[in-house]
């Protein structure tokens, strides 16, 4: 039978609640009394139930974390920064997958707020989404990489908008006049945030935008793949192509490959995030860097904070920079790239 805190109280020759205060580190306790109570506990090989602490303390130490598309190698990097920081202040972290669908995320919220999670990380699907979350559902929420309209919380995103732009510019400089973008879902603020970076650089060179050089591909490698083949196979073809994020940029290498388009003598083409594979393709893919595991690390520390009650009462919004990664599918490598 498994020992209880009455067992530990009576072994040490405490009160319960003082084997309280000694386990949980709440209160004071004396040195020689907590000692007492930690061998005591040791000996009887006593676990305190979490479950029970939640009920006294209103706390369950969980965080929920929702992400759009957990095959997106960029959104492991940042769980990872969420559930180090996490795990560093006793917190154990639900995840849940929403696949980019409104009904998902709804249902994954309802479960969190059922399990009584203290706090939300949360990179948003959509703009709806900030609708849906108020803080009397959940006792703080940070978002990361986008912040929908009209949400009154804590945020880490990067500079999208520089980071395209910066891009962009980088493409005019070796002679591109005909750059062709590849945006992500319709409605997303980072979407919309790297089209403007990409239509400021092409502003600041004196030239106008060509509509049909602007396709949506929803993120995804499937949706970059049938932007490229629609660029790539038309009469007036980009001579380059700025993907909104890596994995539509490897589909428009794709493209690219099956029309008979050479990268980067025939096509340059850049992706932004500089996911792991980023590196690693034939030719490696010139692309904006994002500080991943640092807006997950980030976001958890912010909402910990929050939940200490140590943020100050207005929402705090921390932006990060993007750095590009010139390799050689720009036809500028460095580094032998």
């Amino acid at each position: 039978m498994a020992a209880t805190i009455r067992d530990v109280a009576r072994a040490a020759g405490v009160s319960q609640s003082t084997v309280s205060r000694a386990l949980n580190g709440s209160g004071y306790v004396s040195p020689a009394t907590r000692a007492r109570v930690l061998a005591a506990a040791a000996q009887l090989h006593f676990r305190p139930s979490h479950v029970a602490r939640s009920l006294v303390s209103k706390a369950t130490h969980t965080l929920g974390l929702l992400l759009p598309d957990i095959t997106n190698p960029f959104f492991p990097a940042i769980a990872r920064g969420v559930e180090d920081a996490a795990a560093r202040a006793g917190y154990a972290v639900i995840l849940c997958n929403t696949d980019r669908d409104p009904a998902h995320e709804e249902h994954y919220l309802a479960i969190l707020r059922q399990r009584q999670v203290d706090g939300l990380v949360l990179i948003a699907s959509s703009a709806a989404v900030g609708h849906r979350i108020a803080r009397a559902d959940f006792p703080a929420v940070v978002f990361v990489d986008r912040v929908p309209p009209g949400a009154e919380a804590d945020a880490v995103v990067v500079d999208n908008r520089e980071g395209v732009r910066t891009a962009t510019r980088h493409l005019l400089g070796l002679g591109h006049r005909r750059i062709a973008f590849v945006g992500g879902s319709a409605g997303s603020g980072t979407s919309e945030d790297r089209l403007a970076g990409y239509l400021a650089a092409l502003a600041e060179a004196g030239l106008n935008p060509d509509p049909g050089h602007i396709r949506a591909g929803d993120f995804t490698y499937d949706g970059g793949y049938a932007a490229g083949r629609a660029l790539l196979g038309s009469p007036d073809r980009p001579t380059a192509v700025v993907a909104a994020n890596d994995l539509m940029a490897i589909g428009v290498l794709r493209a690219a490959a099956e029309l008979g388009l050479r990268v980067p003598d025939d096509v340059a083409v850049v992706g932004y995030d500089d996911i792991p594979l980023a590196g690693m393709l034939n030719p490696p893919l010139t692309t904006v860097a994002q500080p991943t595991y640092e807006m997950g690390e980030r976001a958890a520390r912010m909402l910990l904070e929050r939940l200490a009650g140590k943020a100050p009462p207005e929402p705090r919004r921390v932006v990060l920079p993007a750095r590009l990664v010139v390799r050689r599918s720009c036809g500028a490598g460095r580094d032998g790239q």
